[in-house]
């Protein structure tokens, strides 16, 4: 039952892939968060700071999910600043096991969040279960030949299911036993590409197939399609951390902030609709 008690949860990206599930769960559980995005019911936009204030009016949690771009870290830095000054008390931030694993300058916006003075908590995922049907670097496959062609080698993913994420957000941005607390999720087994195409492909009875190449490959094929070389450069170096099985690891950080075993990546493939899902990205 919702209350004058009733916190108030504000969701980034609350239109998007882990946003929209945050959202939902959030709502499953009787609240009201406001979706926010640039064209969502709440506007948010990272590059228009006059749309912060206004968003986190009245906020008590905040789900980030920061801009993706080289100045990620300092506009979290700022936003939680602003946060602060609204009197936000807790922020959740969507980060990545792979920036964890890689380290770099995207660890910034986990140190932005930390430095806040607002409780935090991080959650680092591994790739997603529904990258094969919602990134579309991924989903092409369900299309004509049926080939899913990546750097990745023989290496394995722990891939997450989305809902779990969604579940350990929820639990977060609701209850004060998360705060200070990084959780690293994944699924409930590793995978190679090959063995997650063929289980698509059992359950979906179509013909697909992994095919390994390698990085210059990649980088041809996928420029060839139309996308830009910024994402073409980027995305290697990504894949080469599956290759390399740095995200390969089962981790209980499900378990640890839900007190159950993650979903199994066959969940995901048992009760997604293939034709609907790769209609929604073509």
């Amino acid at each position: 039952m919702i209350t004058d008690n009733t916190p108030r949860i504000l969701v980034l990206g609350g239109t998007g892939k882990s946003g929209s599930r945050v959202a939902t769960a959030l709502r499953r559980g009787g609240l009201s968060p406001a979706v926010a995005s640039r064209r969502g019911p709440v506007r948010f936009d990272w590059a228009d700071r006059s749309t912060w204030k206004p968003a986190l009016d009245g906020v008590d949690a905040v789900y980030v999910v920061d801009s993706q771009g080289p100045d990620a870290p300092a506009k979290v830095r700022d936003f939680a600043g602003a946060a602060a000054r609204a009197g936000v008390r807790r922020l959740v931030l969507l980060s990545a096991r792979i920036w964890g694993e890689l380290g770099g300058g995207r660890l910034a916006t986990e140190q932005a969040v930390r430095a806040s003075g607002r409780e935090w908590t991080i959650l680092r995922p591994t790739w997603f279960a529904q990258d094969f049907t919602e990134l579309e670097s991924l989903a092409s496959p369900l299309d004509a030949p049926g080939e899913l062609r990546l750097p990745t080698g023989e290496g394995r993913e722990a891939f997450v299911d989305l809902e779990d994420l969604a579940d350990v957000a929820v639990a977060a941005l609701t209850e004060d036993a998360h705060a200070g607390r990084t959780y690293v999720l994944s699924g409930a087994r590793s995978l190679g590409f090959g063995e997650a195409v063929a289980e698509i492909a059992r359950a979906t009875g179509r013909p697909l197939r992994f095919v390994p190449v390698s990085e210059d490959a990649y980088r041809a094929e996928f420029t060839a399609r139309g996308y830009p070389d910024a994402v073409a450069d980027e995305l290697p170096a990504m894949y080469r951390h599956i290759r390399e099985e740095r995200g390969a690891t089962v981790t209980d950080g499900v378990r640890e902030a839900l007190g159950r075993a993650p979903r199994d990546f066959a969940e995901y493939v048992a009760r997604t609709d293939f034709d609907a899902a790769r209609a929604s990205v073509s």
